[in-house]
């Protein structure tokens, strides 16, 4: 058995802010069950001192085994769930299938809540419990070419709100981190599954598509960022603090661009926001 005064379970921990924050965490004293997907990376995980969990949220049998092995694991209880993993469904709202955006939905809503609503039970009846749940500015401020990424994460958004209301007093306090770029492989495996998931050929947005592809490909799309881009840690340092605070914040906005997001979409028209966000979108084909 485990020592249970800082247990936490982490998804996503292959790389970027997941890894970060377990390493952080553990640093720190904690005991972190730390999943992922794939063998290579639970080997890696188990290395590094974490106790690795696989996971996969799209499927419901997985996320009770994984349930099942943590609190094996701990005699029954827990201190916290950080809910990480995730990936970006990008592509025009018109192009993208009903498949596309259950999937983005399937991993980053789902799945999220199936989980979380496993573990809620141990944490009311040990009286105490942290959820932290790991959002974007794109659940406040919707992207064009990214809009099933948006509508999943303003669903994460409204989810969280209502289990924050619904869990007052009971002692589990539930907190947002609304991370703006940070330097990851989120483009990479965003670009990997736009490639196997939409059909540039054919579509009006072709000429978009292609830009943007040429410019991730070639490295670019993450330099003309990089002035605005933090490091995983920093979103891992505000996770921290929302599991370690007595009384944690219910947001945690990481990034310049996160917090001129939020402050936009809070005070600008609609009107204006069209055309502030617009010209990020089509500037890219031009030439």
């Amino acid at each position: 058995m485990q020592n249970l005064t800082k247990t936490v379970l982490i998804t996503g921990c292959s790389s970027g802010i997941g890894l970060a924050c377990a390493k952080m965490l553990l640093s720190k004293g904690w005991t972190v069950f730390a999943t992922a997907r794939k063998q290579q990376d639970l080997e890696k995980l188990e290395a590094m001192g974490f106790i690795s969990v696989p996971l996969e949220l799209k499927i419901p049998e997985s996320i009770r085994q994984a349930v099942r092995t943590t609190l094996e694991r701990t005699g029954g209880a827990l201190s916290a769930l950080v809910n990480n993993s995730g990936y970006g469904q990008s592509g025009a709202v018109e192009d993208l299938s009903r498949s596309a955006l259950g999937d983005q939905f399937e991993a980053n809503v789902f799945g999220l809540v199936e989980l979380t609503n496993h573990l809620i039970p141990v944490f009311r009846k040990q009286g105490h419990g942290r959820i932290v749940n790991v959002s974007s500015i794109a659940g406040r401020v919707a992207l064009p070419f990214h809009g099933a990424y948006s509508a999943s994460k303003f669903a994460l958004e409204a989810i969280t709100d209502a289990l924050r209301i619904e869990l007052k007093g009971s002692g589990i306090y539930v907190s947002l981190i609304e991370p703006g770029p940070i330097f990851s492989s989120f483009r990479k495996n965003a670009l990997e599954n736009f490639e196997q998931t939409v059909k540039m050929k054919n579509s009006l947005h072709e000429k978009i598509y292609e830009k943007k592809v040429s410019l991730n490909k070639a490295g670019r799309s993450e330099n003309l960022h990089s002035r605005f881009m933090l490091s995983p840690e920093a979103a891992a340092k505000k996770i921290v603090r929302a599991l370690e605070s007595k009384k944690p914040k219910t947001r945690y906005l990481v990034t310049l661009p996160a917090y001129a997001g939020a402050f936009l979409k809070r005070f600008m028209p609609d009107s204006v926001m069209d055309w502030i966000m617009t010209p990020s979108a089509m500037k890219k084909i031009k030439d």
